[in-house]
Parts: C-alpha cells; sequence; structure tokens
C-alpha cells in the first residue's frame, strides 16, 4: 500500500517531464541494410523492455530518433513524442522498427549529428534532463569534430553517452571515451559487432532510465 503515493507523486504535475531522450543512429555506408535492420530492431526490443517501458512511462519522457550519416545528413525521422503509458511505449517501438533508411552511402560526421540533435531541445524545453543516446561503428570523418559541439552541449545541459559498435582493433571505444560523449555521467557501452548490438542497446537503455528515476526517488 505504501507504494501508492510514491506512484501518484512521480506521476503528478512536478514530472511533466524529466527526461527528454534524442535516440541518433548512424545510417552511414559502413552499415549495411542487414547492420540497420539489427540497429532498429534491436532498439525497439530494448525500448519494450518492461524496465525501460516502465522507467520512460514513469519519467513522462519525450523520446526522438535521428539518422546521421555525413556533413548536411541528419534527419529527425520521429519527432517527439511524449510518453505517458505503455502504449505510448509500444507505438513508438513499433515505429522505430518500421522507420525507412534514409541515406546508405555517405560519410560518418559525428559533430554534425550532435550539433543537429541539440538544436531539437529546443523543442522540448519542459524537460528537466536532456540525453543524446548515439551510436555509431566509425570514427568522424567529415565536418565538424565531435569534440567541436561540446561547449555548447554543456551549456544546453545535453549529456551525450554512446554505444559503440566495435569491428576491428582501431579501438573505437577509446575514441568515443575521449571525443564523443560529455555531461554529467556520460559514458559509453561496447558492442563488439552488430550481432551484440540489441543486447547493448537494452542495457544502455536500462543504465541511462533506472539511473533517473532512482534519482527522482532519492
Amino acid at each position: 500500500m505504501w507504494r501508492a503515493p510514491l506512484l501518484s507523486c512521480l506521476a503528478g504535475p512536478a514530472l511533466a517531464c524529466d527526461l527528454a531522450l534524442a535516440l541518433a543512429v548512424d545510417v552511414s555506408g559502413s552499415v549495411d541494410a542487414s547492420e540497420y535492420a539489427t540497429q532498429m530492431q534491436g532498439l525497439a526490443l530494448a525500448l519494450r523492455d518492461p524496465v525501460v517501458s516502465e522507467t520512460l512511462v514513469r519519467a513522462r519522457a519525450q523520446v526522438t530518433l535521428v539518422q546521421w550519416t555525413g556533413s548536411s545528413r541528419q534527419a529527425t525521422t520521429l519527432p517527439w513524442t511524449p510518453i505517458a503509458s505503455h502504449a505510448d511505449v509500444e507505438a513508438f517501438a513499433a515505429r522505430v522498427a518500421a522507420d525507412p533508411r534514409v541515406w546508405r552511402n555517405f560519410s560518418t560526421a559525428i559533430g554534425e549529428a550532435l550539433a543537429h540533435t541539440a538544436r531539437a531541445f529546443e523543442d522540448v524545453p519542459q524537460c528537466r534532463r536532456r540525453v543524446i543516446d548515439v551510436s555509431g561503428d566509425g570514427r568522424s570523418n567529415e565536418g565538424q569534430s565531435p569534440r567541436a559541439t561540446h561547449a555548447a552541449l554543456r551549456a544546453q545541459g545535453i549529456t551525450v553517452n554512446a554505444l559503440v559498435i566495435e569491428s576491428d582493433a582501431s579501438d573505437l571505444t577509446g575514441y568515443f571515451w575521449e571525443n564523443v560523449i560529455t555531461g554529467d555521467g556520460a559514458f559509453v557501452v561496447t558492442a563488439q559487432g552488430f550481432d551484440q548490438y540489441p543486447e547493448k542497446i537494452r542495457q544502455k537503455l536500462l543504465r541511462e532510465t533506472t539511473r533517473q528515476v532512482s534519482r527522482l526517488e532519492e
């Protein structure tokens, strides 16, 4: 019986939106059609995870999806969507799974992707916490460097976390730690190839969302 007041409090006016989560997916030329499908299906499954779904609902989250590749090729393919129920999570996950790919054969412009996604937060000023969840399988090789965006991201209170898809011995994880992530508690999760992506993105979303709810309950 003691849980009811807590849940009522979390669902009340003080929690109009506690988390704005932007999911930024790499669709550069190094990602083939099968790998793209693995990312989108894996992301949809991760959103449907019972704990992830519950915490998004309790946080009254706003969620959006961005596809990105080379310079001037970033698109918000699913606009900010309010999450007030498990049905909202399911509907958004279904849209993610069915989201058609926008580009196929271009470079990797991580800095441009971060800058584009950061601008989207202007549309959800009511959200207390702002997070970009970026995934990628390569280093930035076009446009502004990711580090060049960090000052502006911090000024907007945006945290960037990353899921790295390793495919060789180039230590992409180290590159993302040093150049891509930023903000309070920012972290990197590593998948050893696309086959591990579904489980790793689930772990990543669990870490992001449950961390948020634990802070609310402190």
